[in-house]
Order: structure tokens, then C-alpha cells, then sequence
């Protein structure tokens, strides 16, 4: 496994992890529902505090991984576009060619 893909599995099952126990949570707490809001909304924060370097460090790999891919996607694109150009052309040629045979 990479360490791109090993950091994303690893900030995904943190924040699976967390989600659970928030579920589990609200869902079998005997507070009321203002009460069970504040304190999703206290976890919520405690978790985006301890993971926003990690979630900022996968952010970042993304955008890398998005710029690469587009990056190569544009070349392939230009590939292509010169390859039909230059088929285009061939014919062109090949049209001219058999005109000046008659």
C-alpha cells in the first residue's frame, strides 16, 4: 500500500470511527435533543480540531493527484487532436495526389 493511499484509508477510518461513535451516541444518550445537539456539535469540533492537519495533508495530496491526472489527460487530448491532424492531412495528400493522376 502507498503512503498516499494508507494516509486516505487512514483519515477515512478516523473519521468513519468517529461518526459511529457519535451515532451510538445521540442515538442511545437519555438527553434531550438540545442537549444531544451540543454535544454532536462539541464532537464535531474536538474531531475537525485533531484531524485538520491530517485532512488538510490529504487535501493537498488530492489536488495533486487531480493536477497530475488533468495534466496527462490534456496531453493525451493533444495526442489525439495532432493524430487526426495529421491523418486529416495524409488524406489531403492522398486526394491530391490521385487528382494530378487523372
Amino acid at each position: 500500500m502507498t503512503n498516499k493511499t494508507g494516509s486516505i484509508a487512514f483519515a477515512i477510518g478516523i473519521l468513519a470511527g468517529v461518526a459511529g461513535g457519535v451515532l451510538a451516541g445521540v442515538l442511545f444518550a437519555p438527553k434531550s435533543g438540545e442537549e444531544s445537539r451540543k454535544d454532536v456539535a462539541c464532537a464535531f469540533k474536538t474531531v475537525v480540531s485533531k484531524c485538520h492537519p491530517e485532512i488538510n495533508r490529504v487535501k493537498v495530496q488530492a489536488m495533486d493527484v487531480i493536477k497530475t491526472t488533468k495534466c496527462k489527460l490534456e496531453l493525451e487530448c493533444k495526442k489525439i487532436m495532432d493524430n487526426i491532424k495529421a491523418e486529416k492531412l495524409a488524406n489531403a495528400k492522398k486526394i491530391e495526389t490521385n487528382v494530378y493522376d487523372m
